[in-house]
């Protein structure tokens, strides 16, 4: 071996040290700030999403830690869900009191609108929030909160409330105003509010007789009940 060739060799190993020890360095420097960052990151989205729930359930509802009593829920036609879902269950000194449940919308205009629904113990509507939707903007896109307070009109909403045949759009003769030319959003966002108050009576004994789960990590999925 030529004394260019070791050179050539020595040079190489050494570079490949040099950037190996840059490599170790900018590696340890990400993990660093990674666990000095990831903590605040994920209190600010616990601080968003309970911020949220709160746009459809009173805080005067609960005193429990209403994040951590979170469940998972099969998925539901009712709920118009194909995969598992989340449920927060509500407590007053370990009384149920009220949920929230996630729903779709399928039947939107541009495809599923996504839902959060709270409920309280009697089956009436405390909020309904759009948490994500592909609406065409300024047209359907007002059944988002952030666009207009159209959706307001469903707190204090029960199955009994207006009655069955006044669950639609004004358009349909139902009890829900909508904007005209515009109503096909407006008209599947009743349809799933309506839906979900059925699954939660139908499945309202089953969510009463729940335990407590806010000290338990992951969320539980509540009991299934089949019949309709």
């Amino acid at each position: 071996m030529t004394p260019l060739i070791k050179a050539a060799i020595r040079n190489a190993l050494r570079t490949g040290v040099i950037l190996f020890a840059f490599a170790v360095v900018a590696t340890s420097l990400l993990v660093f700030t990674f666990n000095r960052t990831q903590p605040s990151i994920e209190r600010s989205q616990q601080a968003a999403k309970l911020a949220l729930l709160n746009q459809v359930l009173p805080h005067s509802l609960y005193d429990n830690d209403l994040l951590s009593s979170q469940r998972s829920v099969p998925p539901d036609s009712q709920l118009g869900t194909q995969q598992p879902s989340a449920m927060w269950v509500a407590r007053r000194g370990n009384a149920i009191t009220a949920v929230v449940l996630e729903a779709i919308a399928p039947e939107g205009y541009s495809g599923n609108i996504n839902l959060l629904i709270g409920i309280d113990l009697n089956g009436g509507v405390t909020g309904v929030r759009v948490t994500s939707h592909r609406e065409t903007p300024g047209l359907g896109d007002y059944v988002d909160r952030q666009k207009s307070p159209w959706i307001e009109q469903f707190v204090g909403k029960s199955m009994n409330q207006p009655a069955n045949k006044l669950w639609g759009v004004a358009k349909d003769g139902g009890a829900f105003d909508a904007r005209a030319g515009a109503t096909i959003t407006p008209r599947a966002v009743v349809k799933a509010v309506r839906s979900t108050l059925e699954y939660f009576a139908r499945n309202r004994k089953a969510i009463i007789a729940l335990p407590a789960t806010e000290k338990t990590t992951p969320a539980k999925e509540i009991p299934h009940d089949d019949g309709h």
